[in-house]
């Protein structure tokens, strides 16, 4: 069934049985932001300005990709400039992750690490790194400079701090890989929090809600069990659609990869498991969804200042809802997970596969 009635692809998504999720597809309706076509020309404009894609992939790909109806379907509600900024940004983040990936399969820990050094000093002054000899630097500045630009400077120093525990985990997993390393179940899952930037997604809940939630909000525990739950099955289920890919890719990083090398699983047990953890994900998200929205009433206290933040706190829990549904339609309609399609089942068609990390 196509995921809403004007659906981004030109022809209905069939999803495979082992990846279909009936809650989902009933509980979950999926929501477009109305910028969503104007975001996908722009976001497209904004990858060849920047470099971050050769012209030709992007006339081939980009639209196929459906990166902007990702994040058009999350954060919903978000002012125009904001949806552009976040959707920019994002195309970016699956950029880096694929030079990221590009730079383990050809042995290149030089130029890793001379990036992972560079977007670390860019993220703390993306201004002086707008016209950076390396396009994916540059690119990250730009993003980072305009997300800087919604909310306070408290916002962008959080912010920050969170993507740098990210650059740092991507080189985490830059060590596992090349070393062959898989990690255990449970420190993987606490790794994968930091390599999916659970925290910047929900991170970029405010700017789109127009409100820098203060500190004993966001740490609420309802509110941020519903934050996480939604980005812990956005993560896993990620896991499940991308297992072929990465099995192909000879990955170590993998929900399904740790269950078989460390639990003994056979695959056909791991991938039931994974499923399992998605389903009793989605169960606890629509319990904590509850008491986060019974949170958000106790917000308006009368005062317009309540009344505010209430309503800012409601458009979060809408979006981290929204999550679900654009996470899940994501994986069928994007050609970033038609393995099957490709000529190299380990080489996206999608990627420039030369060393552009050595230049």
């Amino acid at each position: 069934m196509p995921a809403f009635p004007h659906s981004t692809t030109a022809t209905a998504v069939a999803v495979p049985p082992s990846l279909a999720l009936p809650v989902i597809e009933a509980a979950f309706p999926r929501q477009l932001h109305p910028y969503w076509p104007r975001l996908q020309e722009k976001t497209r404009a904004w990858l060849l300005e920047k470099r971050l894609m050769p012209a030709d992939k992007v006339a081939e790909y980009a639209d196929g990709l459906c990166y902007t109806d990702l994040m058009a379907g999350y954060y919903v509600g978000a002012p125009d400039e904001v949806m552009q900024a976040i959707a920019d940004f994002s195309a970016w983040f699956f950029v880096w992750d694929d030079r990221h990936d590009r730079d383990i399969v050809h042995r290149r820990p030089l130029a890793w690490s001379r990036l992972r050094s560079r977007l670390h000093t860019a993220l703390d002054s993306p201004r002086d790194h707008l016209h950076h000899e390396d396009p994916l630097v540059a690119g990250f500045a730009d993003s980072v400079l305009r997300l800087y630009s919604f909310l306070p400077g408290t916002w962008n120093a959080r912010f920050a701090r969170h993507f740098h525990a990210v650059i740092e985990a991507y080189d985490r997993e830059f060590r596992n890989r090349t070393g062959g390393l898989v990690p255990t179940v449970e420190d993987y899952l606490e790794l994968r929090r930091l390599t999916f930037a659970h925290w910047i997604w929900t991170d970029l809940l405010e700017p789109s809600a127009g409100c820098q939630l203060p500190d004993e909000v966001r740490k609420h525990p309802a509110f941020r069990q519903a934050a996480l739950l939604s980005q812990e099955f956005a993560a896993w289920y990620n896991d499940l659609c991308s297992l072929p890919k990465e099995i192909a890719g000879d990955e170590v990083h993998n929900l399904g990869i740790s269950l078989i090398i460390h639990q003994g699983m056979s695959l056909e047990t791991a991938v039931t498991e994974m499923r399992r953890r998605i389903e009793e994900c989605i169960a606890d998200f629509l319990v904590a969804e509850r008491d986060a929205l019974r949170f958000a009433d106790e917000l308006a206290d009368g005062s317009v200042q309540g009344k505010e933040l209430s309503a800012a706190v409601r458009s979060c829990i809408a979006n981290m809802r929204n999550w679900f549904s654009s996470v899940y339609w994501f994986h069928h309609e994007s050609g970033r997970y038609r393995v099957d399609s490709w000529e190299d089942r380990s080489t996206p068609p999608y990627v420039n596969n030369e060393a552009a990390g050595e230049k």
